[in-house]
């Protein structure tokens, strides 16, 4: 049996299988979601990040979706877009610890990283990401007097080992869970978009940045940039091949508005197996080009497997990009123009 939670721009996709067939049910229709995360290790709980409505969590394997009451809310400075005063909720990015699942971490528009000990209950402000020298030089185009954290990772090796990834302007590390934080390493990217580890590579990390790919092996430390055979440049999703940490997989277009916009995107996917140049996977059963949007991915730990999704519906690899098959979910009418958010994948 397998639960897959999609987050699309206004609602949450729930797609259960059981015995070859999928259910669908649509969670918090009308809310502007932002991240989905779930861990194996705590099935029944997953956490929803929103735009305007800070932080849901399920307690009961994503039939039902509650909002936290927490101290997210940030109270604006004067000339956040065309209001003064105003406060935000919102909740970019989520992630749960491979070392404990009660440990959950969330990132928020203004950049603030939280840390919960008791899987959401109460949270912890992890000070001093704003206080860093570059901060000032962090913005978002859209809304140029802010920028948020877009993604978080917890390294598999070291439970206080952090990488944060600001839209738009740093890598951030911390190697004490964060009481202090590291900022642009040599060769990093500054519009990080999604961070990837591998379990079974110490040190190894992942980066799909609007400013291109980029991978470290000294666990953020200092990267390299890898861009040969790679024709799109503006990058969304990374994942690694859960049985090869030597492979990976990336969505990736041209620009902004042919990532992220039905109407006008044209996005495609790459692989890169050790040195060899990246490879475009065109024609396998997975939509690319135009009229897709950049695809979000997730892996479980079966070998070569990964799970897709774009505006054209949920898709699975069982040989790591090599051939897709879409699955028969239910796709409401008018996903097709709607561009997903994250992708969680857990499996019996």
């Amino acid at each position: 049996m397998a639960t897959i939670y999609a987050a699309m721009r206004n609602r949450l996709l729930r797609c259960e299988r059981d015995d070859g067939n999928w259910e669908t049910v649509n969670h918090l229709e009308g809310h502007d979601l932002e991240c989905v995360a779930a861990s194996p290790d705590a099935p029944d709980r997953v956490f929803v990040g929103t735009f305007e409505s800070g932080l849901f969590r399920s307690t009961d394997g994503g039939q039902t979706f509650e909002p936290l009451e927490t101290e997210f809310t940030t109270e604006l400075e004067e000339g956040y877009g065309d209001a003064e005063d105003v406060e935000s909720d919102a909740v970019m990015s989520v992630t749960i610890s491979p070392h404990d699942p009660d440990v959950v971490y969330a990132g928020t528009e203004p950049s603030r990283v939280y840390r919960s000990e008791d899987g959401g209950d109460s949270w912890e402000h992890l000070e001093g990401l704003v206080d860093l020298p570059s901060a000032d030089e962090w913005f978002f185009p859209p809304r140029p007097h802010t920028h948020h954290v877009r993604w978080l990772e917890v390294d598999p090796f070291d439970p206080d080992r952090l990488y944060v990834g600001i839209e738009a302007g740093a890598f951030v590390l911390s190697t004490d869970a964060g009481e202090s934080w590291q900022e642009r390493p040599p060769g990093s990217r500054r519009d990080n978009h999604s961070l990837a580890i591998h379990p079974d590579r110490e040190g190894l990390v992942y980066s799909a940045a609007g400013d291109g790919f980029a991978v470290s092996t000294d666990g953020g430390e200092s990267w390299d940039q890898p861009q040969e055979g790679l024709e799109h440049r503006y990058c969304w999703s990374v994942v690694p091949d859960p049985s090869d940490p030597e492979s990976v997989l990336l969505s990736s277009a041209s620009g902004a508005g042919s990532a992220h916009t039905a109407s006008s995107a044209k996005s495609y996917v790459y692989r890169k197996t050790g040195d060899d140049p990246w490879e475009r996977l065109d024609g396998n059963g997975l939509p690319m080009g135009e009229g897709v949007v950049r695809a979000v991915f997730a892996t479980t730990d079966t070998e070569g497997e990964v799970y897709g999704v774009t505006n054209r519906g949920l898709f699975r690899s069982s040989d790591f990009g090599d051939s897709w098959d879409r699955l028969d979910v239910a796709w409401a009418e008018g996903l097709e123009t709607q561009t997903p958010r994250g992708l969680a994948v857990l499996e019996e």
